[in-house]
C-alpha cells in the first residue's frame, strides 16, 4: 500500500484537504475514531505541517463538538 499523503492549503475563505487514496483512508479513520462512542466532546486531534501532513500545510485540527 502506498505511503498517506495529506496536504492542508487554502486562504482567508477556502480551505483544501488534498490526500493520496492512503491518505484519504486515514483521514476517514481518524474521523470514525472521533465518532465513537466512549468519546465525548472536546476531544480533538492535531494534525501538522512535515509531521502528520506534508511539508507546506497548513496545521488542521479534527475536533468533535457536541454543541454543534
Amino acid at each position: 500500500m502506498d505511503e498517506a499523503r495529506i496536504k492542508v492549503y487554502g486562504s482567508a475563505t477556502e480551505i483544501t484537504v488534498a490526500a493520496n487514496a492512503a491518505g484519504l483512508r486515514e483521514l476517514a479513520e481518524r474521523l470514525i475514531g472521533l465518532a465513537a462512542p466512549e468519546l465525548r466532546g472536546g476531544y480533538h486531534e492535531h494534525l501538522e505541517g512535515g509531521i502528520n501532513l506534508e511539508d507546506g500545510s497548513v496545521s488542521l485540527i479534527l475536533a468533535r463538538d457536541e454543541e454543534l
